[in-house]
């Protein structure tokens, strides 16, 4: 039986598209493993534990969907594997990196453990993975927290109100 994943990809290192190119093949190559689909990569700025840092390196984002037979655990040890072998060292927690993948999904499933929590516990709040994501699968669902296009929604600050009118009263 095959479960749908949702891998989120992220790269502020290096020749950032040609290693997301590079980690999709491998994701595609992972045992009992096939690509359902690939957004288009967005640029983001770096976030930091105290929050966005414009200097520096930029993020390129994007997000996968992966038809994989592996279970959560499996999946999770062949994302670190396919980390690794694009140079990602783990010497800072929120640091700059060649390649961060994390299984933001897997199906409906929860999972809270030492090693992994499904759904990603962040994932809900930000905007790098929600926007890709309703890019490749519209009718997204996170579960324990909704629609992903509402959880975007969401997070975008208001626009004009749709009369043109930004809420100023003459």
């Amino acid at each position: 039986m095959t479960a749908l994943a949702v891998i989120a990809l992220g790269s502020n290192l290096g020749d950032r598209e040609a290693t997301l190119m590079s980690a999709v093949g491998a994701l595609g190559a992972l045992p009992e493993s096939s690509i359902r689909a690939v957004s288009s990569w967005h640029g983001t700025v770096a976030l930091t534990l105290d929050g966005p840092d414009p200097d520096r390196p930029e993020y390129l984002n994007g997000v996968a969907l992966l038809d994989t037979g592996l279970d959560p655990f499996q999946l999770l040890d062949g994302l670190r594997a396919i980390e690794n072998l694009h140079g990602r060292e783990r010497a800072q927690r929120w640091g700059d990196r060649t390649l961060d993948l994390d299984l933001v999904a897997f199906g409906a499933l929860e999972i809270d453990s030492d090693q992994l929590q499904v759904p990603h516990p962040r994932a809900h709040e930000r905007d790098f993975v929600l926007a890709p994501w309703l890019e490749v699968q519209p009718d997204a669902e996170l579960a324990g927290h909704g629609r992903v296009a509402d959880l975007l929604a969401g997070l975008r600050p208001q626009r004009e109100a749709p009369d043109g009118d930004a809420g100023a009263s003459a």
